[in-house]
Formats: C-alpha cells, structure tokens, sequence
C-alpha cells in the first residue's frame, strides 16, 4: 500500500472532498495569476465570503431536498418573493406604525419572512408528499409564481432603504464583528474542532469502532485550527476604507495619524450566520432522527416505508426547512443590496443546485453533506468573481455555469457506478 493511500486511509479524508478543495484552490490560483494578482487579495476574498453567504445557506436545505431524490427548482423566485415581502413590511408598513428606527422593525420583518418561506415550503411540500406531484413540476410552477408574485406585491417597483439594523445581516463595514471578536470566533472554532474530534474518538471507543491513529487525529485538528485562523487573519486583513474611516474618526472624536487610521473589517455577519445554519442543518442531518429518516428515504423509500417511517410527513418537513433557509437566504441577500428587487435571486436556483451536486450531493438520492454544499457555493461564487474581475459577460457567465452544472452531475453518475 503506497504511503498516499495509507494517509488516506488513516485520516479517513474524502477523497471527493479533497477534490473539490483542489479544484477551488487552483481556480483561486488560476484567477489570481489571469487578474494579475487581484483575486487573492483579502478586499475580494472578504466579498467573496459575503457574496456566497445567501447561497451557501439554501445550499445547506437543497442537500437534504436532493437527498430525499426531489428537486427545488423555486429557491431563486422565492427568495425574490421574500424579499419583496421583507421590504415592504419594514420601509413601508412598519415605519407608519411604530416609527421610523424602531427596534421592533427588523425583528418583525424577519419573522414575516421566516413565516412566509415556511407557509410556502408546506404549501410546495404537501403537493409533493401528498398529493403525489412531482417535486420538479411543482417547484417549476413555484419558481414562475413566486417570481410573479414579487412583482405583483409592489407592481415592479424596488423597494428601499432597508432597517439599519436589519442592513447588518447584509455585511459592510457596520455589519462585521472586527478584529477583537473574529479573533474570539477562531479559537472558539479551533476548540469546538478539537473537542469534536475527542468526541468522536470517545464515541467510537465505547462502541468498538476501529481507531485513527493518534497522529492523524492531530494532523486533522492541527490542519483544521490552521484555515480557521488563517480566514480570520485574512477577514482582519480587509480595512475599512477611508472615508468611512474618516467619519468614524470624526464622529468619534479620534485623531486620524499621518499614515491613516487602520480598522479591520473581521468576520462578516452574514458569513457567521451561513456558518451557524451549516452547524444546524449539519447536526440536523447526523445527530437526530429526522436526519437519519431523510437519508434512509433517500436510500431507498420502499424500505424506509417499510420501516414505519412516515416519508410523506418527513418529505413535507424538509420543504418548510427548504422555505425557511430560503428565507434566511433573502434576508441577507436583501439586507446586503439594502433594497427589495424584482429581479433578486435570478438563477440562484442554478447555483444553490449546482453547489450541492459538486459539493458531493448525489441526484439518485441518499447521499450529501451539508459541508459539500457549503463549499460548492463558494466554488461557484468564485467562478462569478472571477469572470468580472476578468470581465467577462454575462451570457458566457451564464455558459460556464451550466458546463459546471452538467460536468458535476456527469462526475456524480461515474462515481455512483465505480461504487457498486
């Protein structure tokens, strides 16, 4: 056995992880080298986390869907739905109400779209558990009627400016923690990490599961500790730029040096929340019964039915968690636009799909890591990013996203047969 093999096998990596992460890493070099060294740089890196927030969160709920073989083709209308909805409540209604400013603005208009998404998402899931519709017709009517329902609740116009509260889950200077706080969420990280891995050593102890070596538990926790800092070093490397500086200082009675006043972005809001919804959905999806109910009906349902597991209901559950992602999803996107607009979430379907095939999510059902999906989203934004700063149009966007698409599911099909 060759020594690769050998770290593999004691490691226990993934190999379809592994590459994925290659491939991401050589589109970040190969970016790098076409943009003539703009790509990797801590400016664009930090918006490109916050760009792939809102599709790395409905990537978390797509696994799930595609795992119990459905399909959400309406994710990118109702997330425009939603934010149509977001909008209005809190620039229009509520302001007439409570006033302009009120704490209770972004608070409601959260809720009213977190409702709204679960409303839908049941509405969509019963006609597929129940009623028998296939998911790719139903979510297909969906993604042509949310869509023209947001245009329809405020007849095509945009609506703005959004709650300045509510404008922090969208990023930006305001909506990050700094450099004290990112910090403080990267060694919380490396020591949630570290005692995961004791966790899990613990667990396979008391029920005789074979052993990783000591040494590879290390190198896990070890390489694991290393990108978690090393993402915070970079979200602490992006200041704010300076005429906002320059306010701030003003503002705050400070004086600004000779050579500027540095202040550092930190993580952003909506990287914390696409990361606290991976957490969820993740031990959703492996430490609760519904989790492992959704992948023994995407397994195989017969069997699961069988079992006495009521699939219809649990189907119809993983919708309201798709709506419900989905509405989180249109918060953010929102909040960072600082706008409601008709055309919000335009093909994210696309992406939000395409990110949970690459990220190892299988068509046939039963198989999908929410971790996967995640950096699919980031892979896929990438190749976005990276074609603008390259200037690329639209339309040949367009192209290589649905190359990417094909490819991923052409790559999944030839490994669901190597494995049987």
């Amino acid at each position: 056995m060759s020594l690769p093999v050998r770290f593999l096998k004691a490691t226990e990596l993934d190999t379809r992880m592994l590459g994925m992460l290659a491939a991401l890493a050589a589109i970040w070099i190969g970016f790098h080298i076409a943009s003539g060294g703009l790509f990797l740089t801590p400016r664009n890196l930090w918006n490109l986390s916050v760009q792939s927030a809102s599709v790395a969160v409905m990537s978390t709920g797509m696994v799930l869907v595609i795992v119990t073989r459905n399909i959400d083709l309406s994710v990118g209308s109702l997330l425009g739905f939603i934010g149509m909805i977001m909008g209005v409540i809190q620039a229009e209604i509520l302001p007439a109400w409570l006033g302009f400013g009120s704490p209770a603005i972004w608070i409601i208009a959260l809720a009213a779209g977190a409702a709204v998404g679960a409303l839908v998402g049941a509405l969509q899931g019963y006609m597929i558990a129940f009623l028998g519709v296939p998911s790719f017709i139903v979510t297909l009517g969906g993604l042509l009627v949310w869509r023209g329902a947001a245009w329809w609740v405020t007849s095509g116009r945009t609506v703005a400016p959004m709650d300045a509260t509510f404008r922090l889950m969208g990023g930006g200077p305001d909506g990050a923690i700094g450099a004290f706080w990112s910090w403080i969420v990267g060694f919380v990280a490396c020591a949630a990490l570290a005692v995961m891995l004791i966790q899990a050593r613990r667990q396979r102890r008391k029920f005789d599961f074979p052993l990783r070596p000591f040494w590879a538990e290390c190198f896990l926790a070890a390489i694991g500790c290393v990108l978690i800092l090393g993402a915070v070093a970079v979200a602490n490397s992006y200041p704010w730029p300076a005429g906002i500086v320059r306010r701030y200082a003003e503002a705050s009675g400070i004086t600004v040096p000779e050579g500027g006043l540095f202040i550092s972005h930190g993580i952003a809001i909506p990287v914390l929340i696409a990361i606290g919804v991976g957490v969820v959905v993740t031990f959703l999806a492996k430490r609760t019964r519904f989790g492992r109910y959704v992948f023994a009906i995407g397994g195989n349902p017969e069997a699961a039915l069988l079992a006495g597991i009521n699939t219809r209901w649990i189907v119809m559950k993983v919708f309201v968690l798709m709506g419900i992602l989905t509405a989180i999803a249109a918060a953010i996107s929102t909040a960072r636009l600082n706008a409601a607009t008709n055309a919000q979430g335009t093909l994210d379907e696309l992406l939000v799909i395409a990110a949970a095939v690459i990220g190892g999510t299988s068509l046939g059902g039963g198989v999908g890591t929410v971790v996967g999906a995640m950096i699919g989203a980031v892979l896929m934004q990438s190749l976005a990013t990276g074609m603008i700063l390259l200037g690329v149009d639209t339309p040949l966007q367009n192209i290589v996203v649905g190359v990417v698409l094909v490819v991923a599911v052409w790559l999944d099909t030839l490994y669901r047969k190597r494995i049987r």
